[in-house]
């Protein structure tokens, strides 16, 4: 399927909530209200239940329960309110997706969020957009499963979804990537300009004209959280190290792998994505 075929595919997006829609425009304010942004999240039963679960999971890591969403948005700070909205939102979007094991993507996409967020700040790049752009990176490959179940089929058979090659094989047959299908994703919802960029330079964050050093922080999560779900030991993590990409950016294997989380996402965590 062409690339602009599928982003028009009445399937493969779904519609924004209309309560997201509306936080999404408030949280864009110059100075947003969060009492509004509260109350925005207390009109929808299901996002509350799910943005509640988020606030409380290990991820923001805070030092009390969260009891309701106006004191998580006090809390969390408007950054983090984001990613909560939208992971509540995405979780509530993307309830089934033939031939994708959500529970696996979702820990995978949260363990590139974290990673994110830890190498964000070592570049002076902004740790709570890096959290999003993490958790959002591989929306188009549930996008592509949703719009084109045959065609992706083929590729799952050939290479899985989380293979650290995965990407070369999805544009030698597509022409375009999961990470291409996100960021139209991601523009279609209104997301930070920032985290759009993050995600269409993702694979290729410093050549030719571009340099995207959010593209490069999620860029190296993503090669770190894709070693972690294929279990390479040292030898295969030295082996494949995007090299070039850490070198702009400053970052060596060590410092990569000093940035590890405590603990990698467990089923546990899973439950604001997960019904």
């Amino acid at each position: 399927m062409q690339f602009q075929d599928l982003i028009d595919h009445p399937r493969a997006l779904p519609s924004i909530p209309e309560a997201v829609a509306s936080l999404m425009t408030e949280l864009d304010q110059d100075d947003p209200d969060l009492r509004r942004i509260g109350s925005l999240l207390s009109s929808d039963p299901a996002l509350t239940t799910r943005a509640l679960r988020l606030a409380n999971s290990s991820f923001f890591n805070l030092q009390r329960q969260v009891a309701s969403v106006q004191e998580a948005a006090v809390v969390l700070g408007l950054n983090h309110v984001r990613t909560m909205v939208m992971g509540a939102a995405l979780g509530s979007a993307f309830r089934k997706v033939e031939g994708v094991d959500l529970a696996q993507f979702w820990r995978y996409s949260l363990n590139v969020a974290t990673m994110a967020r830890s190498l964000a700040p070592v570049v002076k790049q902004d740790a709570g957009l890096a959290f999003t752009a993490g958790l959002v990176h591989s929306l188009g490959d549930l996008v592509m499963h949703m719009g084109m179940p045959d065609e992706m089929r083929r590729i799952d058979f050939s290479v899985p979804p989380l293979a650290l090659d995965r990407p070369q094989a999805e544009f030698s047959a597509l022409g375009y990537t999961y990470s291409d299908v996100s960021a139209a994703f991601a523009s279609k919802w209104n997301f930070p300009d920032p985290i759009v960029r993050s995600l269409q330079y993702l694979h290729a964050p410093f050549e030719g004209e571009h340099y995207e050093m959010l593209a490069g922080v999620l860029h190296m999560a993503v090669w770190r959280a894709r070693a972690q779900e294929v279990q390479l030991d040292a030898n295969g993590m030295a082996a494949t190290y995007p090299d070039m990409v850490g070198l702009v950016m400053g970052l060596d294997l060590d410092s990569v792998l000093a940035k590890d989380p405590a603990a990698w996402t467990s089923q546990g965590d899973l439950a604001a994505f997960i019904d």
